[in-house]
């Protein structure tokens, strides 16, 4: 006879233990499934408001000192500027965790993971392989936007994915459904820093008040795509899902990423004027919109899940 287990902790169950679809679970883990961390909506929207704050201060500061930064301590600006916001961000759902732990060791080493996977397979690809940067702008916005979707947003979403997937997916601290969205901006969020480095040190530094918002943009904008690929996955570890569900997460995620990078460089450039501002607005009302709409729907199939459906 087969022996029924939970599915996330491997602990034989009995024939009564709930159940979603095929999927037994032990009592407990039953519960943290379809938990419902009303507190993660908050602290991405708190995160999204943090930045923003960010990005006033040091404008501000820059304003009212003008610092003569030059060379090597321009560039050491850039790249302390490049790191605070994915410590804002994980800062801030720190904080609110206490109450709710995820292992602070995963957290950290997924970051770690989109990084290292950003420097050593996203920029050469992206760069080095497929050289979009010498024929991506210039041959009108319908090949700037397939490619922005077909090369740069499949690259870089199905590594935030691959990193995920292959790493924390198997674990049983993987235990809910919403830790495929808290995994996935920790991934996105380690992805950007990393480009954010490469961006000040390939540019030999850049001005402050500028590359804080290019920092900031990117930060909101790959932490919200890795979101939606995480909420994929998270699905998929829990529930009996159709062999098209993760590559179409992927897919959706590329799409975001290649559309909102095509909208992102159209709002900051009007004529011969750059107004960078304008990127960063679209950046928030996207990461708040997504990130709105994964919780809403993470709680929708939580509810479900509890009443039988």
């Amino acid at each position: 006879m087969h022996e029924r287990i939970c599915c996330v902790c491997h602990v034989p169950v009995s024939e009564s233990a709930p159940r979603i679809g095929t999927r037994f679970y032990c009592e407990r883990h039953h519960q943290s499934v379809t938990r419902d961390r009303r507190g993660l909506w908050l602290s991405a929207a708190i995160g999204v408001v943090a930045l923003l704050a960010f990005v006033g201060v040091v404008t501000a500061i820059v304003r009212l000192l003008s610092p003569a930064l030059e060379g090597t301590w321009l560039a050491l600006a850039g790249v302390v500027l490049a790191l605070i916001p994915a410590l804002i961000w994980l800062g801030v759902f720190y904080v609110q965790d206490r109450l709710e732990p995820e292992p602070k060791g995963f957290i950290l080493g997924v970051f770690v993971l989109g990084a290292l996977l950003a420097q050593a397979v996203g920029i050469p690809l992206v760069r080095d392989v497929f050289r979009v940067q010498d024929w991506l702008p210039y041959h009108g916005p319908w090949i700037d936007l397939l490619g922005s979707i077909l090369v740069i947003g499949v690259i870089q979403e199905y590594l935030k994915y691959a990193g995920i997937r292959f790493s924390v997916f198997a674990s049983a601290e993987f235990d809910e459904r919403v830790d495929g969205i808290i995994y996935g901006a920790a991934i996105g969020l380690g992805f950007a820093t990393l480009l954010h480095v490469d961006y000040v040190i390939g540019s030999g530094g850049v001005r402050l008040d500028v590359g804080v918002i290019h920092i900031v943009v990117n930060t909101l904008a790959h932490a919200s795509f890795a979101g939606v690929s995480g909420y994929f996955l998270g699905r998929a570890k829990f529930e009996d899902m159709p062999a098209w569900w993760l590559p179409a997460g992927v897919m959706l995620a590329a799409v975001l990423n290649g559309v909102v990078s095509f909208l992102l460089q159209e709002v900051s450039v009007q004529g011969f004027e750059f107004t960078p501002e304008y990127g960063l607005i679209l950046a928030a009302l996207v990461a708040a919109a997504t990130f709105t709409v994964l919780f809403v729907l993470m709680r929708r199939i939580n509810a479900r899940t509890l009443a039988g459906a």
